[in-house]
């Protein structure tokens, strides 16, 4: 029996903020057919996992934000680049949340590629974000390798 060749050019991490997931899947499709492998973010299957862990208490919140650290680690270690899906959110432009940030960071540390679907958003985060020297891809994800 042969072995099982792989063709893939990549194994990317999607991460956005959850208000956004229904751009995910397109973005995913795309990056496919390209021949990437593709992870998608934290509880993708289930978006609104955080509010229903907020209701149930502060101490099942405080659990459920820990694993989300804790996967977040595993799936930027598995995976040779970020694409960040820093779409508009609440009219604040190209928008990058505290976990977002937070699985950029770690894909800094861990010297993988990090590319950023559009521009550095302007917010107080902006130098941290341009010291990890995202590559900017303006939405063309053909830029992605």
């Amino acid at each position: 029996m042969g072995k099982i060749l792989y063709d893939f050019c990549m194994k990317i991490f999607l991460v956005c903020s959850k208000h956004v997931y229904d751009k995910v899947l397109p973005v995913k499709i795309e990056l496919e057919k390209m021949g990437h492998l593709v992870t998608l973010p934290n509880s993708f299957d289930n978006p609104l996992a955080e509010e229903e862990y907020k209701k149930k208490s502060a101490e099942d919140h405080k659990k459920f934000k820990a694993e989300m650290f804790r996967l977040q680690e595993e799936k930027v270690k598995e995976n040779d680049a970020l694409v960040v899906l820093n779409f508009d959110k609440y009219g604040e432009p190209n928008y990058i949340g505290g976990s977002t940030f937070l699985e950029m960071f770690k894909a800094y540390e861990l010297g993988k590629k990090i590319f950023l679907y559009n521009a550095v958003p302007n917010s107080f985060l902006k130098d941290e974000i341009e010291g990890m020297d995202p590559i900017l891809i303006d939405g063309d994800l053909s830029l992605v390798g």
